[in-house]
């Protein structure tokens, strides 16, 4: 439900990080796909944010396209979501990033097919320090990235408060704060910009985590986080914020809003009943990297190999996982009394497991599969 507050002066959307476009390699087509789709999904549920909490304006801080020249396919699906909006007194304020930086021949550039499908209120900031007044009592800074790296502090450059002006004051721009591994090579962001500037609010996008930074600041400075993740590892991704400043007090009030559909989990399982649970839960809207490590008798082998098929789906049937990365190298086969498997085969099949169980070298856990599968044909013969 959207807050109701009259004292509030100014609502607004803070994003970042969208990466439109962005491949993912390391999946299966149909996987990639559905992973890059997400990105440009996701958007629905941002803008519904602003929608619901019936925001003032939208600031969308960096690395929206995943490169200065995304294709057509992503720019102009973004260009149709604007214009189905029709937000014509919401503006929508996009920042270039180092991603997507502002240049000459750059997706933001003014002769650019995704410049003039955009509706008019979806602003690029375009000019260094640019001044927008957002009401008779909120004023945006903001300064766009106009290269893919870069050692100036954009925060820095905005202008300071004048004395007299008691507009509340809000910085946007893209960079990587001092508390980052290597924050000094790419636009760096100064620990205290946002009080020097006289700022309300500074809002910042680069890495993919919703961050306060520092949690303690006098004056909020935050990461919205990527509203989709990215990768494996990416901790506290998959938010925007929602902002309320109020006339008095101006301690902006910041809302943590989940907008993401995938969670990214890496996953290690050891033991059978490990692999049991895992079947239980719901994982539908996850993608999963999963490493099985366990080495199993005959029976139980076959177990496994059922929850796994079970998890990552077949030509005929979904999987329980949304999409799985599956690691099985360390899944085994212990073959310590495998004979007895095969003590009432008939002797040709017996002289076959014979020669798998005696395999060794780099040929031995292919060997070891298929002496699972003659082990399976011997079973369901003999029923």
């Amino acid at each position: 439900m959207p807050e109701v507050d009259e004292d509030v002066a100014l609502k607004f959307v803070h994003t970042a990080d969208w990466h439109l476009g962005k491949d993912f390699p390391a999946f299966e087509q149909a996987d990639r796909d559905q992973l890059t789709r997400a990105r440009l999904d996701v958007l629905d549920r941002v803008f519904g944010l602003a929608e619901r909490n019936r925001v003032h304006a939208v600031l969308c801080a960096g690395d929206l396209f995943d490169s200065p020249n995304p294709s057509k396919n992503w720019w102009q699906a973004l260009a149709d979501k604007f214009n189905r909006l029709a937000w014509t007194d919401r503006p929508v304020f996009l920042l270039p990033g180092n991603h997507d930086p502002l240049t000459a021949t750059s997706v933001y550039s003014q002769e650019h097919g995704f410049r003039k499908a955009l509706p008019p209120w979806v602003h690029v900031i375009e000019d260094d320090n640019q001044e927008v007044e957002l009401s008779e009592e909120a004023v945006l800074y903001a300064s766009p990235c106009r290269s893919q790296s870069g050692q100036s502090d954009l925060a820095m450059g905005l202008p300071q408060r004048q004395s007299g002006d008691t507009r509340i004051r809000i910085g946007l721009v893209h960079g990587s704060t001092f508390d980052m591994p290597g924050y000094q090579m790419n636009f760096p962001i100064s620990r205290t910009a946002a009080a020097d500037r006289g700022l309300d609010y500074l809002a910042i996008g680069d890495t993919h985590a919703f961050r306060h930074v520092p949690p303690d600041a006098s004056v909020p400075t935050i990461y919205p986080s990527a509203p989709e993740p990215t990768s494996f590892g990416e901790t506290e991704a998959g938010y925007a914020a929602v902002v309320f400043v109020k006339r008095l007090g101006r301690k902006p009030r910041v809302h943590k809003e989940r907008v993401a559909r995938w969670t990214w989990q890496d996953r290690t399982c050891r033991s059978l009943p490990e692999l049991e649970q895992l079947r239980l839960e719901d994982l539908t809207d996850h993608v999963v990297r999963l490493s099985v490590e366990m080495s199993l008798p005959t029976d139980e082998y076959g177990r496994a190999e059922e929850i796994l098929s079970d998890l990552q789906g077949t030509n005929a049937k979904h999987g329980k996982v949304g999409i799985l990365q599956l690691d099985r190298s360390s899944l085994d086969l212990d073959i310590t009394n495998v004979e007895t498997a095969f003590e009432n085969a008939p002797d040709v099949l017996r002289r076959a497991a014979e020669r798998l169980r005696n395999t060794t070298g780099e040929a031995a856990p292919a060997a070891r599969r298929a002496l699972y599968h003659l082990y399976r044909l011997s079973r369901d013969g003999a029923r």
